[in-house]
């Protein structure tokens, strides 16, 4: 009999398979994302190798001494006091990032983390954020996400679309979805102009495209603006999934249409926004093996990393790059996507 090997699903439930069968669900994922994003499948080497780190019989597997990348989170801060249930205060959460978890940069961040509740108590954050530049020797970041839905009635200005749309409000949608972005261009600017002033080391926008392709939009054109102001301040821009939805379907950046982009079409854009740190996104198919899963990964990324000028720091969270759909990412998974990420597509970050 076949000697079989320890593997986990999307969702995070442990099977087993042989080495054959995992060899068969390397190939099917990457070829699924190179149809998809209509770029090249790993090579046969790079198959071989990601075969490798998925039957290594070690639960935690690393990279070789030398070949380590830098690491930073986003909503760390949350994540160490919140959903930890600590009851300790968000720049105490830092230093714990810091001093404990040797991370090489990290983010203080609000409850509320998105941009349009945060500007109305800037000057609360701004007061955080200065106290955490006085406590921290590693870059702190500010973070939150455009969320283009929060501007949305019955809370917002605009017309909801995700209730136009399916009333065949086809124009009035798109009208209400471009009204937001200018509202949220607005607010990403400002939270940005304060931190920058309050010495905030960098600024970050997660979950981009959250929303669809106006949420996209808004992101990069306040990027944009952002550039502009503060020539040498960091801009991190993470994005919400491995492709953008056409939410809106007509919205441009940089003369590019941005519905169904693809990580190595998002980075260009990044780029030529004046992104300095690169966070692609591949979506983790809970009901697929993680052999399948990562090798997705690893030609999404992989491509993305070829084409890119800047940083590339792929979001490992939970249900993202190949770690399954759990609020406690197993390390047995997660370790595995990290090495296959730095040693199959030579990224920069994690």
């Amino acid at each position: 009999m076949a000697k079989k090997y320890f593997v986990r699903y999307g969702d995070g439930y442990g099977a087993e398979m042989t080495m054959d069968e995992i060899r068969e669900e390397i190939l099917l994922g990457t070829q699924d994302a190179a149809e998809r994003g209509q770029i090249p499948p790993l090579t046969a080497e790079e198959q071989e190798h990601l075969l490798e780190i998925c039957t290594m019989p070690a639960k935690f597997v690393t990279v070789e001494p030398g070949k380590e990348v830098v690491m930073t989170n986003d909503e760390g801060t949350l994540k160490v006091s919140v959903r930890c249930g600590l009851s300790i205060d968000r720049t105490t959460a830092l230093l714990i990032n810091e001093k404990i978890l040797c991370m090489d940069s990290a983010e203080l961040a609000h409850i509320d983390y998105s941009y349009k509740p945060i500007k109305g108590i800037i000057h609360d954050e701004v007061c955080a954020m200065h106290h955490a530049q006085l406590n921290t020797i590693i870059p702190v970041f500010y973070g939150a996400m455009p969320n283009l839905g929060l501007y949305t009635k019955p809370d917002g200005p605009v017309g909801n679309w995700a209730e136009l749309l399916p009333a065949g409000k086809i124009a009035a949608a798109r009208e209400a979805q471009e009204e937001a972005v200018e509202h949220s261009i607005r607010d990403i600017v400002t939270v940005a102009h304060k931190m920058y002033e309050a010495g905030a080391d960098g600024i970050n926008l997660d979950t981009v495209g959250a929303s669809g392709d106006a949420d996209a939009l808004a992101a990069f054109r306040a990027v944009k603006k952002i550039r502009e102001m503060h020539p040498d301040f960091a801009i991190e821009l993470g994005m919400a999934g491995e492709f953008i939805l056409g939410m809106h379907g007509g919205l441009q950046f940089e003369g590019k249409t941005l519905a169904g982009l693809y990580p190595h079409e998002q980075v260009k854009l990044a780029e030529a926004a004046g992104v300095t740190i690169f966070g692609p996104t591949v979506n983790t198919n809970s009901s697929q093996s993680f052999p399948w899963n990562i090798a997705r990964v690893c030609t999404f990324v992989k491509a993305c990393s070829e084409v890119s000028n800047i940083p590339i720091h792929p979001n490992v969270g939970m249900g993202v790059c190949g770690m399954p759909l759990t609020d406690a990412v197993p390390l047995d998974a997660a370790s595995r996507a990290d090495k296959a990420l730095v040693e199959i597509c030579k990224i920069d970050g994690l």
